[in-house]
């Protein structure tokens, strides 16, 4: 994970998600709390496409590219994309270690989100180099790619 674009995610954001939502959509609230998440992002901050660790299934490795959805770019769906999750939305709840800049670049055709951790081990590992694998099929001027560490949500759990 290349340190100038490593984040910490603030763990205000689970009171985001679950005030987004309220309690009537339970799914897409557990989705977008989960450990290991990619969230594409087109240039004007909308979420295309979502992948998230309940949905790769595998055992005992997760299978980010079941089905062979990482092999173009952006990537096939894997879990559902809701419209109430934009990059504007959420990139105030990513903590910067040093002067890196969190804001959107407009000048990249797409934002790509990681969220990862320690805890998950080789898990996190092997989902960050699939992503980077992804995000290599496109024309590197194209994409910003974010990482952002969320073991600090999963303390108190």
């Amino acid at each position: 994970v290349p340190v100038d674009k490593n984040f910490v995610l603030d763990t205000n954001y689970v009171g985001f998600v679950k005030g987004l939502y309220g309690s009537t959509n339970e799914e897409q609230i557990s989705n977008h709390l989960q450990p290991l998440q990619a969230m594409y992002f087109n240039e004007n901050g909308s979420l295309i496409s979502f992948h998230v660790n309940c949905y790769a299934g595998g055992f005992p490795n997760l299978k980010w590219n079941r089905n062979q959805i990482m092999e173009v770019f952006p990537p096939s769906q894997q879990a559902p994309v809701d419209s109430l999750i934009r990059f504007n939305n959420i990139s105030p709840y990513f903590i910067s270690n040093s002067s890196n800049d969190i804001l959107m670049n407009n000048q990249k055709k797409y934002t790509v989100v990681v969220f990862w951790n320690r805890f998950m081990g080789r898990q996190s590992k092997r989902f960050i180099s699939e992503i980077q694998k992804n995000c290599s099929l496109a024309n590197k001027n194209e994409v910003e790619l974010i990482y952002v560490n969320n073991d600090y949500l999963f303390l108190d759990k």
